[in-house]
This record gives structure tokens, sequence and C-alpha cells, in this order.
């Protein structure tokens, strides 16, 4: 899993079929210091994030085992919001 923050949402007025009904969001990928790390990706909701909400997230064919449909062609999904992060020694 990765970390991200979500930084827009996307909005489609046509979309794959296995896509209806999942909400969209652009996600500003994070480093393990919450500093930008990469291009930012679209990624299919299923925890009902929102703008500003710092969350873990998939990418490749793991990502579609997110979705209610697991024949889907996501290669981002976010898969729960993010309440701290604690980078201490363990």
């Amino acid at each position: 899993m990765k970390l991200g923050k979500v930084i827009g949402t996307v909005v489609c007025d046509r979309k794959e079929s296995s896509f209806e009904g999942v909400k969209l969001l652009l996600v500003q990928p994070l480093d393990e210091d919450l500093n930008e790390a990469g291009e930012p990706v679209v990624a299919c909701d299923t925890v009902q994030a929102g703008p500003g909400d710092t969350v873990v997230w998939e990418g490749g064919r793991e990502a579609a085992l997110g979705l209610k449909n697991w024949f889907n062609p996501s290669d981002a999904t976010i898969m729960g919001i993010v309440d701290s992060v604690n980078k201490g020694d363990f």
C-alpha cells in the first residue's frame, strides 16, 4: 500500500461500465515523510475520501480487487483514510 493525499475529483460524462457508481479522485502520492513523490494518479474511491484526506491506496492488479466488480481496468484504488502517521523507532 502507498500513501497519498486527495487533491481533487475527476468527473467523467462516460466511463467503463464496471466503474458505474464509483467515485474517481485525483491522488498525489506521498513518501514516508508525507512529501510529494511522483505524479498525481486517478484512483477509484472505496472509502468515501475527499479533498485534503491522507489515504492509503494500491496500484496495479491489486487495485481492481478493491472494487465490487473485480473485472475492471482500475490502476489505482483508495483502500483507507489515514488518521495519523507515526514514523518512529520500532
